[in-house]
């Protein structure tokens, strides 16, 4: 009777930490991931031509995306700093960023309809 009750109490706080150190790492994935290295312009948009299939652009990614791209900035100076897009449609620009853990991603940028930046995301493919 003493073990099935211990049983349930593990059980218990397993179910409880489990969603915990998942969510906690899905908070903060973006910077482990892709924060390790500050933007270089030249470097962003010398290794879009690559045909690398790895992370090429993946570690600027996060500094991109906190600290330098800012909410409000015209879609002209975001395409001016860095370069063509993978991706462009009405609302967004998309750059790839390689195949980062196992799965591609890419940079997506958001204009609202004065084609002033809104927000940014690391996206998976």
């Amino acid at each position: 009777m003493k073990l099935m009750k211990t049983s349930a109490i593990v059980l218990a706080v397993f179910t409880v930490i489990l969603p915990i150190v998942f969510f906690t790492w899905w908070a903060f994935k973006d910077q482990a991931v892709f924060g390790s290295e500050k933007f270089d312009q030249t470097r962003w948009i010398a290794l879009s031509n690559t045909v690398q299939k790895d992370c090429r652009r993946g570690d600027m990614a996060y500094d991109l995306k906190s600290h330098i791209l800012i909410r409000g900035a015209k879609k002209e100076a975001v395409m001016a700093l860095l370069g063509r897009p993978s991706l462009e449609d009405a609302n967004a620009l998309e750059y790839d960023l390689g195949k980062c853990m196992h799965v591609y991603h890419a940079l997506r940028i958001y204009f609202d309809q004065d084609s002033r930046l809104t927000h940014s995301q690391i996206s998976s493919h």
